[in-house]
Parts: C-alpha cells; structure tokens; sequence
C-alpha cells in the first residue's frame, strides 16, 4: 500500500508483521480520509480471502495475536488495526462512532475485506459500518453493547464525570486495570504486555474515547433491530459473564432475526480475543464461509 512504512510495535507471532498505513503531516489538521492506521498483519499476501480484526477500546492491533495464531486461520490473511487515537496512535478530529466507522470502512475496502471482526468498542463500530451500509459482508461482534443498559454503571458514570473532572476519572480508570486483570485467564506475561498497551493511552483522549461511545450507545432507541435491518450475515458472541451482555429485548430480537447468530461462550472472559482464540477462530471460519466468493 502506498505510504505504508514500518511503526515501533512488536509482533509476537511469526509471519506478522507491523505497518502503518496512511500518511500523517503532524502540525496540521488531519484530512477527513486521511488516517494513519497501526497495522499488524498475518497470512499469504496471496490469500483468497481478508479478514479485518477491529480491537477493543484502548486496545492496540496486537490485542488479536491469539486469534491470529490459530491453525484454522493460517490461510487467510489477517489485517488488526489499532482505532485511531488509541494506544498513542495519531488521534481523530472527531471521536464520534460514525466518524470511526467511515474510516474504518475505507480501510476494509481498500483491504479487499471479506469479513469484518470487532471486539467491544471495535465491534460498535463494525456494527456502525453494516447498519450504514458502509460494509456488506458478514460481520462477527465480540463482547458488544448495543446500548448504555449494556455497559456497567460504574463505566457510565466514568464518563459522565470526565464532563466535570477532565481526564482524572479515566486516569483512575487507567490505574484500576491492573487489579482488575487478575482474573484474565492469560499468561502473567501476556497479562503484562496488554496492561502496558491499556496504560499507554493518554487519560485525555481516553475521556474523548468515551464520550464518543457511550453517546453513540444512546443513539439510536432499538440497537438490535437496527443491526438485523442491515440484512448482512452477522455473529453476536459474548461469555456467560464479565464482558458485557444483552438486555432481554435485544437477545429476543436477535434470535428472531433470520442471518443474526447469538453465541454464548460458557464461563467468565474480559478478554475474548486472548482468552477465547479457539472458538474465535471457528466462527470466524463461519463467517468467511458465508461471504461468498473472495473480494
């Protein structure tokens, strides 16, 4: 891709490498369709079909080394990309879901994606992407919230209290990640690689970063609905417990929805992608499945 040259991030699984793509002039306004995006990327160049991996908020491209790593997946190629303005990449003019999701839908076209993953606040914005029309192939939504019901309460209250403390509440927040990982059932070292990436972000675009989302979240009055109209083949996949959930009416809209998906992954997990690759990785063959034939 032109204007791709290599960005300080370490891979840490054989045959990915990192890139950033796009072309940033730091001191000037940032075009509307000009992002640099951190790129990790894995599988033949010549594969038939892409996948793009959208990560979780605060999270960088790396967060889906796992997935990335699994046999099932090792002839597709395979594009993460950090979302702007997190974890020290060069930030947005405009935060909002919608904006993001423009972006990121420029970035799947020029990807030549086939299927589209994201995990929490990715996947909001992978669900933005289909329910604009923006993409139109089959779409896996790890851990999302389709509103502020969704989210805990004392996430909630985080961002109301950036409108009046500035960024100290999401710095709290940001100090707060390490007892709250104990439970992620990774590595000690993985566990220390995704504290570093999670505490590299700067508490005030983090306040930004929320505002955007949990606004987007009370956007729109029936979420669910909204994403079965899209008509796209789409995968709704969340752990029993701890990261996040649907409330009642949206699961029974989902399970009525004809090319909606609801998948319950037993047990507890913060961390879909580094602690449920596996599984991950087959419904992600799934999904390449029901896109048809290669973009």
């Amino acid at each position: 891709m032109r204007g791709t040259r290599p960005v300080p991030q370490r891979a840490s699984i054989p045959g990915v490498s990192a890139r950033r793509a796009g072309r940033v002039q730091r001191g000037r306004p940032m075009d509307p369709t000009d992002i640099a995006w951190d790129l990790l990327v894995s599988g033949p160049a010549d594969a038939r079909q892409t996948v793009l991996l959208l990560p979780g908020g605060l999270n960088p491209a790396r967060s889906y080394t796992e997935v990335m790593a699994e046999p099932a997946l090792a002839r597709t190629r395979l594009v993460a990309a950090t979302l702007p303005g997190h974890c020290g990449t060069e930030p947005p003019d405009d935060f909002a879901i919608g904006t993001v999701a423009r972006h990121a839908a420029r970035l799947a076209d020029e990807q030549s994606t086939d299927v589209v993953v994201g995990f929490s606040m990715g996947a909001t914005v992978a669900l933005e992407m289909v329910a604009t029309g923006a993409f139109t192939g089959p779409t896996v939504l790890l851990g999302i919230s389709l509103s502020p019901a969704d989210e805990p309460a004392f996430f909630r209250a985080v961002c109301r209290l950036g409108d009046v403390l500035g960024p100290l509440p999401a710095a709290a927040l940001l100090k707060l990640m390490g007892p709250a990982s104990k439970g992620m059932r990774v590595s000690p070292e993985r566990r220390a690689e995704v504290l570093d990436d999670l505490r590299s972000n700067d508490p005030r675009l983090v306040r930004r970063i929320f505002r955007g989302y949990l606004d987007h979240l009370g956007a729109h009055a029936r979420p669910a609905a909204r994403l079965c109209a899209a008509g796209v083949p789409v995968w709704v996949v969340h752990a029993e417990k701890g990261d996040g959930g649907l409330t009642a009416d949206e699961r029974r809209t989902l399970e009525a929805c004809p090319h909606a998906n609801v998948v319950t992954i037993p047990g507890t997990s913060f961390f879909l992608p580094g602690e449920e690759p596996r599984r991950i990785a087959e419904i992600v063959v799934d999904a390449l499945a029901a896109a048809g034939p290669p973009r």
